[in-house]
């Protein structure tokens, strides 16, 4: 609120009249814009016009698509949108149970098939659906717009990224040495945060039961292989309602890269996610939409 406020007040104090409405169409004279025809049929002449209504994420802000209709009605391209930056869905029903757990410092991979598309290290956070956090975020920005259905679109964790295979190993013949009566469901507490352990020996099928002293150099290498290659597989995106931002929109190919100008239709100019352009986490997306709100703002204001 008090970004919008500021930003508000610069726009008063700069001579900028405000009008509140909602704009349902535009009216052209030989394919140019002459006017914006508002919900009550009232109408804004004009011969410039920039289109910035945001994509389909956050309805609450009224970022519902409407910059859609207005463009095509314009003669634009619509790339289909999608949900990006979005939670993720997973076959694995037991992420319900760790619901509200985040972890630190893990490395995550975003396997498409055999090819990895995304490697990284950050947080994650387990969800009564699934998986959110900042790198499941941004590793939903590089899966393909249809999620294969036969599983093949996976997360791996690795949830000791700092250890190799072979120090990983070396700390558990260590703690199974230092408490050999005690059960793995326990041993595991130090490894990994309490509400994770009997779900991770239950997916790599080792009794928690397990005593340290009865532990097999095999089952050692099922625990090591399983904390640093801990697979998802992905079912779905969330909606758009949960997204951050929306993937798809003016297709890119139709505006002037350096005046945001349209290609189809003069005296129209576009700036901001309504454009089919996204990025990363990060404050990459708010650059895009200042940088092209700059350029369209800069090339009206010359013009």
């Amino acid at each position: 609120v008090d970004i919008v406020d500021a930003l508000v007040n610069y726009a008063k104090n700069s001579g900028v009249k405000i009008i509140q409405g909602t704009a349902k169409a535009f009216e052209f004279n030989n394919n140019k814009i002459n006017s914006v025809v508002l919900e009550d049929k009232s109408k804004i002449e004009c011969d410039k016009v920039c289109l910035c209504t945001g994509g389909k994420s956050y309805h609450l802000t009224g970022s519902t698509g409407d910059g859609y209709i207005l463009a095509k009605s314009a003669g634009h391209t619509i790339v289909p949108p999608l949900p990006a930056l979005v939670p993720l869905e997973v076959q694995e029903k037991w992420c319900s149970d760790l619901m509200g757990l985040s972890l630190r410092n893990v490395s995550l991979k975003l396997y498409n098939g055999k090819k990895c598309c995304y490697d990284a290290l950050g947080e994650m956070l387990f969800t009564h659906f699934g998986v959110s956090g900042p790198l499941v975020l941004t590793a939903s920005s590089l899966l393909p717009e249809q999620i294969p259905k036969d599983g093949s679109c996976r997360l791996v964790l690795n949830l000791k990224p700092g250890l190799t295979p072979e120090q990983l190993d070396k700390r558990i013949q260590r703690d199974c040495t230092a408490h050999p009566n005690q059960a793995m469901g326990t041993i595991f507490r130090g490894l990994l945060p309490l509400k994770l352990v009997p779900v991770f020996l239950e997916a790599v099928h080792i009794p928690p039961e397990t005593k340290a002293n009865a532990l097999t150099k095999e089952q050692r290498r099922i625990l090591v292989q399983g904390l640093q290659a801990f697979p998802l597989h992905i079912t779905a995106r969330r909606s758009l309602k949960e997204a951050i931002i929306t993937r798809g929109g003016v297709s890119v190919r139709e505006v002037q890269a350096k005046t945001m100008a349209s290609k189809c239709c003069e005296g129209l100019y576009f700036a901001g996610e309504v454009l089919d352009v996204d990025a990363y986490t990060g404050g990459f997306n708010l650059q895009i939409a200042f940088s092209t709100a700059a350029c369209a703002a800069d090339a009206i204001g010359n013009l």
